[in-house]
């Protein structure tokens, strides 16, 4: 299955707890002003890669503790982006996703946004907002972003922020 990157980290610290592969998916319909990677916005840009090559990237670091899907706005990409977080889960990994949407737009959203939802740890929600920036936020650019503990939430019906 093909997915639209930017590009991927084999090896990330910052893009949520222990060391993780992050996968820059390609486009993203928010813009936010003063966003960390602008040049995932455009929808033609970057490259296709087979969703099994980068699961086969993976499977060839056994320090890793998770998959992160980021971008650009990795809800963009549902199907492709739920094959690698079943596979990262399959080889035993936990799965974080950075959007730009919240929780509750996609609860209430896409089924496909469901389906994403139901193969994720943790989502880190919410636009960038360059006014809230701050240095201070854990695995977060602005203070308006939460960590939201996705299955709890889920079995929930309603955004419960991780601690």
């Amino acid at each position: 299955m093909k997915l639209r990157i930017a590009g991927t980290v084999n090896d990330s610290i910052v893009d949520g707890p222990g060391l993780r592969y992050a996968v820059f998916t390609q486009g993203c319909p928010h813009d936010c002003p003063g966003c960390h990677n602008p040049q995932t916005h455009d929808f033609s840009g970057g490259k296709d890669i087979d969703t099994s090559e980068i699961l086969a990237q993976i499977r060839k670091n056994p320090l890793l503790d998770g998959l992160t899907l980021t971008g650009g706005e990795p809800f963009c990409q549902c199907t492709a982006c739920i094959a690698l977080a079943q596979g990262a889960h399959a080889h035993g990994l936990n799965v974080w996703c950075y959007s730009g949407y919240t929780f509750e737009e996609l609860i209430n959203g896409k089924a496909e946004w469901r389906l994403l939802l139901q193969n994720i740890d943790m989502l880190v929600d919410g636009p960038f907002l360059l006014e809230k920036r701050s240095l201070d936020c854990r695995f977060r650019g602005s203070s308006n972003q939460r960590l939201i503990d996705v299955p709890k939430s889920l079995m929930a019906n309603r955004a419960i922020e991780w601690v």
